[in-house]
């Protein structure tokens, strides 16, 4: 191939590249126009902190909105040391040669690609009839785990984000030059003491990115819980994590196709989906705050 035909092929492929990125950003620009439309005017602190009423037609989403952040925050709590431990053991423990770990890194990569309807029903037949029902046949039989609940929930999403977690905080592991674990254990430290004080530390940036990408993910995720622990209309707020809940994911999805009067919920169905874009778009900002932080504070200490 001559040079001009080189020259040629290349500015193809960028004007491609260009023109797709345009066409994507036009298509997101659209949509969230749209969304901003129809759901700005109905936005009010009353909207925010208010139950729904009247057939979701008035009031607001507050145990929804609450319902999301308890959910998320159990799910961070129970998937990122689990996800973490299990990126340490692969990338600074285990032989090279483990059998162990290439199952591990095979299984991490089935699990990404499985469709999250999957998890639900994995949820709902481990951890509500199996584990749940198991607890609830151990203290007597009354029926207060093996149901759908809010803790459930949160273990179907654990599991759902781990691959997220995992390749996230495995790949900041590998960014940590080797010559930083080398000059530790060349000063005596254990490896243990390399990992804690020298390895996690200055990989911390790419583990918080991974960490907020996954509850970003897990805050939007609606059919894992259809069958673990969301509710349809529950106006009261779970007190218990055997307790149902209400979801943005979730309420979204029932003003758009249970109600009874879809033209009187069209401004509320808006005003939610805005309220979980706002939320996504916040987490995925507080990831990038935290990586820069995160980064030139490392820096600044070298």
């Amino acid at each position: 191939m001559s040079a001009r035909s080189r020259r040629w092929l290349g500015q193809t492929l960028s004007f491609s590249t260009a023109a797709a990125v345009l066409a994507v950003l036009a298509m997101l620009g659209t949509i969230v126009f749209d969304i901003v439309r129809g759901g700005w005017a109905k936005l009010s602190w009353e909207f925010l902190t208010q139950a729904p009423a009247d057939g979701m037609t008035r009031g607001g989403i507050f145990p929804a909105i609450y319902g999301t952040a308890v959910l998320t925050l159990l799910m961070t709590v129970a998937v990122m040391p689990v996800g973490v431990i299990t990126a340490v053991y692969l990338h600074e423990y285990a032989p090279p040669s483990s059998h162990l770990a290439k199952w591990v890194r095979l299984a991490v990569a089935n699990l990404a690609a499985v469709p999250s309807i999957v998890f639900g029903l994995f949820g709902l037949g481990f951890f509500v009839h199996f584990v749940g029902a198991g607890i609830d046949h151990v203290k007597g039989g009354e029926l207060t785990w093996g149901q759908p609940g809010l803790l459930w929930a949160a273990l179907t999403l654990a599991v759902l984000t781990m691959p997220v977690v995992i390749i996230s905080t495995e790949e900041a592991l590998r960014a940590v030059p080797k010559d930083h674990r080398m000059a530790s254990l060349a000063l005596g430290a254990t490896q243990s003491q390399t990992v804690w004080r020298v390895v996690l530390p200055g990989a911390l940036p790419g583990i918080l990115t991974g960490a907020v990408l996954a509850i970003s993910r897990g805050a939007g995720e609606v059919a894992p819980i259809l069958l673990t622990g969301a509710a349809y209309f529950l106006p009261e707020l779970p007190k218990t994590l055997s307790s149902q809940f209400m979801h943005l994911g979730y309420h979204t999805y029932v003003l758009a196709t249970q109600s009874p009067d879809v033209e009187a919920t069209l401004p509320t169905l808006y005003a939610t989906v805005l309220v979980l874009l706002m939320l996504t778009f916040a987490l995925n900002f507080f990831a990038v705050l935290i990586r820069s932080r995160t980064r030139r504070r490392a820096a600044a200490h070298t």
